[in-house]
């Protein structure tokens, strides 16, 4: 079997894929934002190669759509998508948590990994109070992806790792509020109590709750914000 060349260096590919996610998450690149190559990759200062990649990978996750002979533009959120998306994520934060907790009670958690947990939550309560958009989003992920870690269970993290970008840009409508921001993190440290305290069902149940509540007021100020545009 013959081997194609790599058509450009999937780093470079990445970088670019996570700038665009970024800029669609905190609002930079708006829905209906037209997008071109030239502009992008001027912008960015790579080629058009890695672009042109990268364009095509967030058009096949829904980031992107065709629009005509326009080409692409920022695809605008679908609540019904995103709402059974985090229905989904309920069940695998709930179950990451669980598995996080019963490893705790049977000593699989180095303190190592303990103090990373306090130390994201210490770092997403001082976000909270005066980080940027991004640096939420951002410190959001961390906590999330960290929980995940906890559960050693590869297709949890797989899966969720998969819609982060889809998660990433539904997270500024709630984290942008500063209260609903703080009241994220408060919910963060219980998740990371319940796990540190061994107690599986008190970490299952703060996660899934967490997750609920938050789909609903993303849900809600999506619809609110599309109805009066």
């Amino acid at each position: 079997m013959a081997f194609e060349p790599v058509a450009a260096p999937s780093a470079l590919i990445d970088q670019v894929h996570d700038r665009l996610v970024n800029a669609i998450a905190d609002g930079t690149l708006p829905p209906g934002q037209r997008l071109t190559q030239e502009e992008i990759a001027l912008r960015l200062g790579v080629s058009r190669q890695p672009v042109s990649h990268a364009l095509q990978v967030l058009r096949r996750r829904g980031l992107l759509e065709e629009h005509g002979k326009r080409g692409l533009m920022v695809a605008p959120l679908d609540t019904k998508r995103l709402r059974d998306l985090y229905l989904v994520r309920a069940a695998l934060e709930a179950l990451a948590a669980s598995l996080a907790a019963a490893r705790m009670q049977a000593g699989l958690i180095s303190q190592n990994e303990i103090r990373e947990g306090r130390t994201i939550v210490e770092n997403g309560n001082r976000v909270a109070q005066s980080g940027s958009l991004a640096e939420l989003i951002d410190a959001d992920v961390a906590f999330h992806s960290y929980i995940h870690r906890l559960s050693d269970n590869a297709s949890i993290i797989d899966t969720v790792a998969e819609q982060w970008p889809q998660f990433r840009r539904s997270m500024g409508t709630v984290l942008i509020d500063r209260v609903l921001s703080q009241r994220v993190w408060r919910e963060h440290g219980a998740i990371l109590d319940g796990i540190m305290s061994a107690d599986a069902e008190a970490a299952s149940r703060a996660a899934r709750h967490h997750i609920e509540t938050t789909t609903e007021e993303t849900i809600r100020r999506l619809e609110m914000s599309q109805s009066a545009a």
